[in-house]
């Protein structure tokens, strides 16, 4: 797996002069025109974590390479990236017109009353892109100039406004969610799979060989947890309908397509980091979950 993109990666890659005080910058944020972003008239983005988040608007027909799935994008999209999950891009039509912001976490911090990870958009399971009607791409589009008027002013308090147009960004996302997707925990179920549902998304993307997936069991995480087993269990499968076990694989597997597609670690490397004792695990259980052993997965 590539190492994780960091801002100096960032504007080393697309050859942009770098704030003086990057290195120190825990909040940083910047805003862009993407036409102004291209090497040599195309995007240079490969398959890789970013240690920051991003927000883009992109026009015409788009490849996002999103960790294990393949979205394609047409028209007006906004699009959501966060640090927990690897994505590249590949433009599929010539208009490369669009904008897009960087920013750290820390950018936001003590707003909103979500924090920044829980919010659908930027889940690791979540839906990263939102189709947008010529109203709603010419509300996003404003939003971007001005921060792009706004981040070259000598206004004292230009940062303020620049949270504000990005909560902006985020709420017209929001908005497109069915309510019950923002994370309001009513009862003790609902929270504890949450809190299952994050434990085991943080556990990805493995990003070397020797990293290697620790919690693999429904025991495993009642332990982390410190609930019993069955009451684990329950509460995950009365809240999402499926048991715990069934998350756990199904990520695995996900993980695992990942792996065989975007690195070139053979079955062996894979099967130690997922947390398999012997590779013949690996390929029973990935055969299981797709019909396709390793091997005949990546030759597609």
């Amino acid at each position: 797996m590539p190492k994780t993109e960091s801002l100096t990666d960032f504007y080393r890659q697309k050859k942009i002069p770098a704030p003086d005080n990057l290195q120190h910058d825990l909040g940083h944020f910047n805003v862009f025109n993407m036409a102004n972003c291209m090497v040599n008239g195309r995007p240079t983005m490969s398959y890789s974590r970013r240690d920051f988040y991003k927000v883009s608007l992109i026009r015409g027909k788009n490849l996002y390479h999103y960790a294990d799935r393949t979205i394609v994008t047409e028209g007006n999209t906004l699009m959501f990236f966060n640090p927990q999950v690897p994505y590249a891009w590949e433009g599929l039509s010539d208009d490369k017109s669009g904008f897009f912001c960087i920013f750290r976490e820390s950018f936001l911090m003590d707003i909103g009353r979500h924090p920044l990870r829980d919010l659908p958009m930027f889940t690791a399971a979540g839906i990263p892109s939102y189709n947008l009607d010529r109203a709603l791409v010419a509300q996003v589009a404003a939003l971007f100039n001005k921060m792009l008027a706004e981040i070259n002013s000598d206004y004292r308090y230009k940062y303020d406004l620049l949270r504000n147009y990005l909560m902006e960004l985020i709420h017209i996302a929001l908005k497109m969610e069915p309510s019950e997707k923002l994370y309001q925990h009513h009862d003790a179920k609902s929270r504890i799979t949450a809190v299952f549902t994050e434990l085991l998304e943080r556990q990805f993307p493995i990003e070397t060989p020797q990293q290697q997936f620790r919690l693999r069991s429904a025991s495993d995480f009642a332990g982390e947890l410190s609930v019993h087993v069955n009451h684990l269990n329950r509460a995950v499968r009365d809240t999402t309908g499926k048991t715990t076990t069934a998350h756990i694989s199904e990520r695995i597997a996900s993980e695992a397509k990942a792996l065989l597609r975007h690195t070139n670690w053979n079955v062996a490397e894979i099967s130690y980091s997922l947390g398999f004792e012997e590779a013949s695990h690996f390929n029973n259980f990935f055969k299981k979950h797709t019909n396709m052993t390793p091997t005949a997965f990546r030759a597609v």
